[in-house]
């Protein structure tokens, strides 16, 4: 049998295990989540994701090295590089995220996206930003890590692109705890850049189905909490992304 046969029986393997994963992940989530009250089921929805992205990272092949601590509550402001990072995340602590609007319209994840709880943010009509951030300092005070990513779209990983700071409101004005993140990625059989990130006019399928080909991804994260915030949520945005690029700079 030629590499070629076996990268496509790898493949074709790692692809039903996916789906097999996905309708248990539904199952499971009819059954702790589907019935909840509504003021359970924040936490029961980011117990559940924390779930099934552990599941799904052991089919991907995804390692995880996390340099400390995990934040358990508050807001956590993180790069954006992949949509395996909300699996990475979402699998240290029981989380909810805030994602573009696009994401729900994704083929199956989108679904997944929305029984999770995700706060879309729709980046084309900025005068919804205000109601967003809302939603968010609401998430927050529920108890469960809300997870931004504010660069606002996901980069190839050679730098952190400005952070927006629309979204931040809740932290300056709430006194919320925020934690700063950092996620790199390392690939033996490929390159991070153009296989493991997500980025410029990707389509998400194919992305997929070749990073099902990968023997092994090793995912590293580092976390770093907030020692004194501002008022300004512009400022807080420079600090976070010079943190960020801190925690980067020590990954490397």
């Amino acid at each position: 049998m030629t590499s070629r046969e076996t990268d496509r029986l790898r493949i074709l393997g790692r692809l039903l295990w996916l789906c097999a994963e996905l309708v248990l992940a539904a199952i499971d989530y009819a059954t702790h989540c589907a019935f909840c009250c509504s003021a359970s089921l924040p936490k029961a929805r980011a117990e559940w994701l924390q779930h099934a992205a552990r599941r799904i990272l052991r089919v991907l092949r995804v390692h995880t090295r996390c340099q400390n601590s995990a934040p358990i509550s508050g807001l956590l402001v993180c790069n954006h590089l992949s949509y395996l990072d909300v699996l990475v995340l979402a699998a240290l602590a029981p989380s909810r995220f805030v994602a573009k609007s696009e994401v729900k319209h994704w083929p199956v994840f989108g679904w997944f996206a929305r029984l999770a709880g995700t706060i879309f943010v729709n980046r084309n009509k900025p005068l919804h930003s205000g109601q967003t951030a809302e939603e968010i300092g609401v998430a927050i005070s529920q108890g469960v890590v809300v997870v931004l990513f504010p660069e606002g779209t996901s980069s190839g990983g050679q730098t952190v692109l400005p952070f927006k700071s629309s979204l931040l409101e809740p932290a300056t004005r709430d006194h919320h705890a925020v934690t700063a993140g950092c996620l790199t990625y390392e690939l033996a059989d490929g390159n991070v850049s153009e296989e493991v990130c997500y980025w410029k006019d990707m389509t998400l399928v194919p992305h997929l189905i070749n990073l099902l080909g990968k023997r092994k991804i090793h995912a590293s994260v580092s976390f770093s909490k907030l020692r004194s915030g501002t008022a300004n949520r512009k400022e807080l945005a420079r600090q976070l992304r010079a943190e960020v690029l801190k925690l980067k700079e020590a990954l490397a």
